[in-house]
């Protein structure tokens, strides 16, 4: 009797530690209770029962019979059993806690850190972490790592079989809205001309074709006109069409006022000049009353119904750009839209300076919502591999040097293999070199394997020697 209120006691205070009883009382009704069965249990060989464990090896005890969330019954420990709260729970009666079902017998202990100190004996490292048991079966494959099942499941580990596909590259890169060459006018004078008046249009009016800008007068442009007059009415109508007509469109005369000097048989005291295309007006230099040499730029029109993207592409993505790629824009100052289009231009230069090639996209803009050097964010469809290996990009540990993947080798073995990758995109990485089809690689708590194991312990795959304690 003193002996079972000596156990009972040491019990309870052991599950107080815990924190898995509620009183002390509860464990005499357990004692009581197991005493009960212990005189009904024909084999009576393992004791009473000292308390309850998780089933799934959980740091949860009870000092009474009760169940998980799930409704799975805590696990018995019976007093000849070795209380041990590792990985494994109580170790069974006549088994040795230096052995596991699963891994055959433990031959010794190596340092966490991966350092070449080993110990035949349980022991902790200078900051306070446990030795990892090395199993007899272990030298079968020294790469792989050993994780029980339970673990696994509590750290979320997750797999998936790498597949044969095509890993198309997403090129994503900054850029910038740019007027169409193509689309910009200058109107300037091809002889030395008077200003006499400009219309009522600045900078940042819209204008449309044939809009009139100003009216000038030229001395040249009224002596080829007063000439074309005069080859008109000498009733030699060829000379006049062919020469004079001629030197008229030269001096920069729209066909709209020749016909009406041919019409009113007169020189007009004044040129009207238009606009050679409908636009806005970016810069406006003329002023009434100035003297405009030849080539002066007085007017400059952009008709900005269509657009170009200048992207900037790294010169080691440039190569996976081609005319026709797919292209999608989204504009800064236009959150939320997407405009799609295609690479028009591969500009023939790498700039010194940032190492890149421009890429140019077209868009159509009839309602004019593109403005020149906004900023925009440009996504554009590279090159189309062939089919080959891939795995999902969360499986790839990348140290910059070194790409490495874990894989599944069942059982709870994992095997980290360095592995040669090549395209990534849409999610995906094209694996070289390493990884087969069909094999499973971990690609989700992977960097808890690799602290949990030591990745360099594992690479090293040493003859540790082991030491006396």
């Amino acid at each position: 009797m003193i002996l079972l209120v000596a156990a009972s006691a040491s019990a309870g205070f052991w599950a107080g530690r815990q924190g898995g009883f509620e009183s002390l009382a509860a464990f005499a009704r357990v004692d009581a209770a197991q005493s009960v069965k212990q005189a009904n249990d024909p084999e009576g060989d393992r004791g009473k029962i000292l308390y309850y464990r998780h089933p799934d090896g959980k740091a949860a005890y009870s000092a009474v019979a009760t169940k998980t969330a799930e409704g799975t019954p805590f696990v018995p420990v019976y007093e000849d059993e070795d209380v041990m709260l590792g990985e494994g729970g109580p170790v069974p009666p006549g088994k040795s806690a230096s052995t596991s079902p699963d891994n055959g017998e433990i031959l010794y202990y190596r340092n966490p850190m991966g350092l070449a100190d080993t110990s035949p004996v349980p022991k902790k490292d200078w900051m306070g972490m446990d030795y990892i048991p090395v199993y007899e079966g272990d030298g079968q494959d020294d790469s792989a790592i050993r994780i029980s099942t339970g673990k696994v499941q509590r750290t979320g580990v997750k797999t998936e079989k790498a597949a044969l596909g095509v890993v198309n590259r997403s090129i994503d890169v900054p850029g910038s809205v740019a007027l169409d060459e193509r689309l910009v006018s200058v109107v300037s004078p091809r002889v030395e001309t008077f200003v006499e008046t400009v219309a009522d249009v600045t900078t940042g009016d819209r204008i449309e074709a044939g809009g009139e800008l100003m009216r000038v007068y030229s001395r040249d442009v009224a002596v080829a006109g007063a000439q074309f007059l005069l080859d008109l009415s000498s009733g030699v109508p060829a000379k006049a069409m062919s020469g004079s007509r001629l030197r008229l469109k030269n001096l920069g005369v729209s066909d709209a006022v020749i016909s009406e000097m041919e019409a009113s048989r007169a020189v007009p005291e004044s040129i009207v000049v238009t606009a050679p295309l409908g636009g806005v007006v970016l810069e406006r230099s003329a002023v009434p009353g100035m003297m405009a040499a030849p080539g002066q730029v007085l007017f400059r029109i952009a008709d900005l119904s269509r657009v170009w993207v200048i992207a900037d592409v790294p010169e080691y993505l440039a190569s996976d750009v081609a005319i026709g790629a797919k292209s999608a824009v989204r504009i800064r100052g236009l959150p939320g839209k997407e405009f799609q289009g295609r690479v028009d231009q591969l500009y023939p230069e790498i700039r010194a300076r940032t190492r890149t090639t421009q890429v140019r996209i077209e868009l159509a803009n009839p309602d004019g919502i593109f403005l020149a050097n906004m900023y925009a964010d440009v996504t554009i469809d590279g090159k189309a591999n062939v089919e080959t290996v891939n795995v999902p990009d969360a499986a790839i540990i990348d140290t910059g040097i070194r790409q490495t993947v874990f894989v599944d080798l069942g059982e709870g073995r994992f095997e980290p293999r360095d592995v040669r990758i090549g395209t990534r995109g849409g999610g995906r990485t094209e694996i070289l070199e390493g990884v087969s089809a069909g094999e499973s690689v971990v690609v989700a708590a992977n960097f808890l394997i690799d602290a949990e194991s030591n990745l360099n312990a594992a690479f090293s795959a040493f003859e540790p020697e082991v030491t006396e304690q």
